[in-house]
């Protein structure tokens, strides 16, 4: 079953809210001095920021099917 494009930017949008949501987490793991976990957290927020702008293109690239 193909997923719609509506479906895929919900997606999106969560993927969206997420990493903002790992993002915060992640500058107060580094307000508190915990670098480490600062550090993995961004990583984290980074590979979800491919991944929404991968699904992104997806979206796109459907819409113009």
């Amino acid at each position: 079953m193909v997923t719609s494009p509506a479906e895929l930017s919900s997606l999106a949008t969560a993927l969206d809210d997420l990493a903002r949501r790992v993002t915060a987490s992640a500058d107060a793991a580094r307000d508190a001095g915990d670098e480490e976990a600062a550090r993995e957290l961004f990583a984290v927020e980074r590979s979800l920021s491919t991944a929404n702008r991968r699904l992104a293109k997806l979206v796109s690239t459907l819409g113009r099917r």
